[in-house]
């Protein structure tokens, strides 16, 4: 006589949420590439399936990842689908980018490598909340428009502000200032009354 204990479906998909977070609280994914060029580090969707690694046995999961392409016009899009699996039930997450066929330099394998690459690497963010924001190339400006944003925004020496005092004193706009240099809200306040 065999005797079978029955758990209901909510209950089996909560164990697999809590072991969702249980990985989404602890998985450590580190930025093991350099982007020489931007001079900034980033991840890779290889370097978060690394991190799952030690989970995947502890908490008796899977991880797989899944593409598709969604779209042809105007532009192919690849929808990639990571995939946590306990063997029975999956919680996933999706990531859909767009295929440059007009990126220079690159065959179009590459062009398709690269989304798919991209896409890969969202997907597995967005099961495990990774922000990857600070490390898109999309986002990165590969150090020039930072040190505009320097030069222009410099914090101001003691001879600057005086200079700024005379040059509103002879009719110069704050604005003017305000476009070259970060000034506190205090010397705004000194320079409106002059």
């Amino acid at each position: 006589m065999c005797n079978y204990i029955y758990t209901p479906k909510y209950q089996i998909m909560k164990e697999l949420n809590q072991k969702l977070a249980s990985m989404q609280t602890k998985l450590k994914a580190k930025k093991s590439s350099y982007n020489s060029f931007g001079k900034y580090y980033f991840r890779k969707a290889e370097d978060i399936l690394e991190a799952t690694k030690p989970f995947l046995l502890e908490l008796g999961v899977s991880v797989t990842l899944k593409e598709s392409i969604i779209a042809t016009d105007p532009v192919p899009m690849l929808e990639s689908t990571a995939i946590l699996s306990d063997g029975e039930n999956t919680i996933t997450a999706t990531a859909v980018v767009g295929v440059d066929l007009n990126q220079k330099g690159m065959q179009t394998s590459q062009q398709f490598g690269a989304a798919s690459s991209y896409g890969k690497k969202y997907a597995l963010g967005n099961l495990f909340l990774i922000d990857d924001t600070a490390d898109s190339d999309a986002t990165n400006d590969h150090g020039k428009k930072s040190t505009v944003v320097q030069k222009l925004q410099e914090k101001m020496t003691k001879q600057q502000v005086e200079q700024a005092k005379s040059f509103v004193k002879k009719g110069g706009s704050i604005e003017a200032i305000k476009k070259k240099y970060k000034i506190t809200s205090e010397l705004e306040q000194q320079l409106k009354t002059l």
